[in-house]
């Protein structure tokens, strides 16, 4: 291990790197605590510790409810802007054409990506004001209704928006890569300290509480394995190429299809959609005509994180949005083409519409057992606790929530191969 550190910090290159990584994530945390000036603080602490929905909301973002500060949205509207575009990039012409463009492509989409962001990152700047202050008895900030008093707070949560996703960029460009899922993370890893020490608290009080907490700790040690396990499992489709001869098992080709091709971003998604009907159920409830009021009161109840209909909505959203983003990145007609163009076939599978329908059954076969363990694995947690407080074990705060173990783990393996790709082409350049 220490000469494995020894050699990432001998690279003056990845060094260099990861040191700006690690200044932007500082910067990142110093500016989720800079609160939006004018704010009651206290009131909002007492929003905080009760509304577990926006806490969750706020923390997979990359957002920061607690200090409402100035990324208050984290990157909450950059996500939604994402999978507009992706939706319209299968229905647009003009979208579609660029998406094939490969790289000159992709920079258009991404601008069209950050420019949507902006109006979805002011609106929603007014909803999310709007909503905390009405979850608070004392109002968090006052005259709401003022254009003065609330377009400069607008502006400023959402040039924060802005900010985050221009040092994601950042780091994608500059660092160490993964930008926006590196912000997610460190969002994640910044709050483990805060309920490690309240489970030990509360556990340090009443006995009653250890067990439930030795549970949890042991579970999110298990689920972590697990989803290591499954982020790095593949199935290897055999490949032989024309003129080659017979090849040693050693010097065999393969064609490596991961369980999880979507990684930690069918959560990422889910987690942003699955938050809005309670969201907005929050907000109609103060309303002061009645039907919609009673709607909001539905929607909450619905939608709270520990509810069993929130559970089945954030299950499905997790599958759909790992079809729909699998579907974009793996595509089976072109993977075919590149397989017939080198010369190469699957050994029992004739080359071109076979291969093409063969490669896409074993993806969505794939697919659906990643989705499946994608879903399990983020509820997973939650229905624990449901169990543990039904049992009368008591309940304690999860210290990584399922969808946090699945975007931890698939950042730092991620991390990992970029900085073995990075070591690779520095002893590479010794011979130049």
């Amino acid at each position: 291990m220490l000469k494995y550190l020894s050699q990432i910090w001998n690279s003056k290159d990845l060094r260099n790197k990861i040191l700006f990584t690690l200044g932007i994530v500082i910067l990142y945390r110093f500016l989720a605590h800079i609160t939006v000036p004018g704010a009651n603080m206290d009131a909002l602490k007492a929003v905080a510790n009760r509304n577990q929905l926006l806490e969750m909301f706020s923390l997979l973002t990359g957002g920061s409810t607690a200090n409402f500060s100035i990324v208050l949205m984290g990157i909450s509207p950059y996500i939604n802007a994402s999978v507009i575009v992706q939706l319209l990039t299968v229905i647009v012409p003009k979208l579609e054409n660029l998406s094939k463009e490969g790289e000159a492509g992709q920079k258009r989409i991404n601008a069209y990506t950050r420019w949507l962001t902006l109006p979805l990152a002011f609106l929603q700047s007014y909803g999310m004001i709007i909503l905390l202050n009405s979850q608070s008895q004392i109002p968090l900030i006052e005259n709401t209704t003022s254009l003065a008093a609330m377009l400069p707070i607008m502006l400023t949560i959402s040039a924060g928006t802005l900010l985050l996703v221009w040092l994601g960029e950042q780091i994608s460009e500059k660092g160490i890569g993964n930008g926006i899922s590196v912000l997610i993370f460190a969002s994640i890893v910044s709050g483990i300290p805060q309920v490690v020490g309240q489970g030990l608290f509360l556990a340090q009080g009443d006995e009653s509480k250890l067990i439930p907490f030795a549970v949890i700790t042991l579970l999110t040690i298990i689920l972590v394995t697990i989803v290591i396990l499954v982020t790095e499992a593949q199935r290897k489709i055999p490949l032989t190429y024309a003129g080659r001869g017979v090849r040693s098992k050693s010097d065999q080709a393969f064609l490596p299809i991961r369980i999880n091709q979507a990684g930690m971003i069918p959560i990422i998604f889910a987690v942003a959609l699955v938050s809005f009907p309670g969201i907005v159920g929050q907000f109609l409830i103060h309303a002061k005509t009645p039907w919609l009021s009673h709607l909001g009161s539905n929607l909450t109840a619905l939608f709270q994180p520990n509810s069993f209909g929130y559970m089945i909505v954030y299950f499905l959203l997790v599958i759909a949005f790992t079809f729909f983003y699998v579907s974009i990145t793996f595509n089976p007609e072109k993977v075919a083409e590149n397989i017939q163009k080198r010369g190469g076939y699957i050994p029992g599978i004739r080359p071109g519409v076979q291969t093409t329908e063969y490669l896409a059954h074993v993806s969505n076969r794939l697919t659906l057992f990643g989705a499946l363990f994608l879903g399990f694995i983020a509820g997973l947690p939650v229905f624990l606790q449901f169990i543990l407080s039904s049992a009368g074990l008591g309940s304690i705060p999860l210290v990584i929530s399922g969808a946090g173990i699945i975007i931890i783990v698939g950042v730092v393996l991620e991390l990992i191969r970029q900085i073995n790709a990075q070591m690779v082409m520095h002893d590479y350049k010794k011979f130049y």
